[in-house]
């Protein structure tokens, strides 16, 4: 059957029509099958994803069929995201080199970073950002390619997510303006302030974590999973951000599915919950000034789940 593909075009249907018929999860950046078959197809070619229409007529050569078929057939078999497959993904429009070491880059806040962060940074100055959980660095650097007089930390407690980041530094060319360290969160950034501070964490639950489909299974559980009602890290970034924000600083932080938790728990903090195109996606802003003003709900929330 597999005889009859010529084109790019070709395997890209091909490709899409075997995920759908296999009921692949779609959640890698992509949530359908014809764009994570053209992902797939695109990359292992070494091509563009904005490939232009007329090119799409090129035919592969044999040694390209068979590494476009293998992975292909991975994909089904292994359920491995096509990130890993290829070891590449896309975010706010930039490549970052993608593997096991950390979360495939993906986040609603690359819609906040292509935008300049408008209205929220409109009328501030910002001289020095932090991306918090920064996994594959893929935040903070698209921040600092967007801001080119941004000095940005990256921070994670995972050396092996550390050691991609660095990768993804190089590869982009901003190691004069970025930095990455090892942190549990807060713990080895004493005396570091910042105008902004962008958080994606884990914040996904128990629950949904045993329910999840295989495809998360490739990604590292310490990147997901945060507690029973996935605000564990959360609570302990609200807790601890005041200290290493300017005067004027702002916190974005994602809480995904968790926002309902979260609201419930602190009611009275005024969270900010940031609309995006396709709607709410569990992502809040808080000036420092607020997370000041409600320090002590917030510190006895975080507490009480440290006991």
């Amino acid at each position: 059957m597999t005889a009859e593909l010529a084109s790019i075009v070709d395997f890209i249907r091909y490709a899409a029509s075997r995920f759908a018929a296999a009921g692949l999860t779609f959640g890698h950046s992509h949530d359908n099958a014809i764009d994570e078959a053209a992902h797939l197809v695109l990359a292992t070619l070494h091509l563009p994803p904005d490939l232009p229409p007329a090119y799409g007529q090129g035919r592969l050569t044999a040694a390209e069929r068979e590494r476009v078929l293998a992975l292909i057939e991975r994909r089904i078999a292994e359920r491995t995201p096509v990130a890993y497959l290829v070891g590449e993904a896309w975010f706010a429009g930039l490549k970052f080199k993608s593997d096991p070491r950390a979360l495939v880059p993906r986040s609603p806040i690359a819609e906040l970073i292509e935008s300049g962060f408008t209205p929220w940074l409109d009328g501030r100055r910002v001289e020095r950002a932090l991306d918090l959980c920064t996994g594959s660095g893929c935040i903070g650097i698209a921040m600092a390619e967007r801001n080119p007089d941004w000095r940005v930390d990256l921070a994670d407690v995972s050396e092996e997510a550390l050691a991609l980041a660095r990768e993804n530094i190089a590869f982009q060319h901003v190691g004069d303006r970025v930095r990455a360290l090892r942190s549990d969160l807060f713990a080895a950034l004493a005396g570091e302030r910042y105008d902004l501070i962008v958080s994606n964490p884990p914040y996904v639950t128990e629950q949904e974590y045993a329910a999840m489909p295989p495809e998360y299974g490739h990604e590292p559980r310490l990147g997901l999973t945060a507690g029973d009602d996935g605000l564990d890290i959360a609570l302990r970034i609200l807790d601890e951000a005041a200290d290493h924000l300017t005067e004027d600083g702002l916190l974005i932080v994602e809480v995904g599915e968790s926002e309902r938790a979260l609201v419930e728990l602190l009611p009275e903090v005024p969270f900010v919950w940031i609309e995006f195109k396709v709607g709410p996606m569990g992502v809040f802003a808080l000036e420092r000034r607020d997370l000041v003003e409600h320090a002590k709900a917030i510190r006895a929330a975080a507490r009480a789940r440290r006991r």
